[in-house]
């Protein structure tokens, strides 16, 4: 069986055209984030780790690779916005990915609209299918196993507020294909939206 697989250590490196981790996680939803800063200055970017965590309450997180806008906004007002990218927000999202200076405003660099928050004091994407409004449970500067800090900051949220497009709500439920979420899909560059979607439920005691 062993000849079946590639097996390699991460700390002796891979052995392939490129480090297969990203590819092999995947695909995961974008984290799109919106913060505001303490003076007001609102951010919004993309990240490609993003996941929830809990549903009672609703919990998310998104890591950060880097000490970015987002981490150093979300500490100074313990608030944040996950929006959904849509296929039709692709380019947009991809925009607000550009390395710009803190303090411009990605909304407007996208030609995106800012709606306000109603729980939180920090705008989501109006286009979005659906956005989620955070307040900060934590912000956890990751370790490697020998408890070396890493240049990776994990941001935990509970989810306050929740908008949906009432477009994609079908008889009570949200649509998930009719919204098609974009996906991390890989490789750099690589994303993917839903595809066929099949039905499976928990075997009964």
């Amino acid at each position: 069986m062993t000849e079946d697989f590639h097996f390699y250590r991460p700390d002796e490196g891979h052995g392939l055209k490129h480090d297969p981790f990203k590819a092999i996680v995947a695909p995961r939803l974008i984290g799109w984030i919106s913060s505001r800063d303490a003076q007001g200055r609102v951010n919004l970017a993309p990240y490609s780790f993003f996941g929830a965590f809990s549903s009672f309450p609703s919990i998310i997180g998104f890591s950060s690779e880097g000490y970015k806008d987002s981490i150093r906004n979300i500490e100074q007002t313990r608030e944040f916005v996950w929006n959904m990218t849509s296929r039709t927000l692709a380019a947009h999202m991809n925009q607000t990915s550009a390395p710009v200076a803190h303090g411009v405003n990605e909304f407007e660099l996208a030609g995106l609209t800012a709606a306000p928050g109603r729980a939180v004091d920090v705008p989501h994407v109006a286009e979005s299918p659906a956005s989620l409004e955070c307040k900060l449970i934590d912000i956890i500067r990751l370790k490697t196993i020998d408890g070396t800090p890493m240049d990776n900051w994990l941001a935990l949220g509970q989810v306050v507020g929740v908008h949906i497009r009432k477009s994609f709500i079908k008889d009570g439920l949200f649509d998930t294909q009719a919204a098609q979420p974009v996906m991390r899909a890989g490789y750099r560059g690589d994303y993917a939206q839903i595809g066929e979607h099949f039905e499976m439920f928990r075997p009964t005691a």
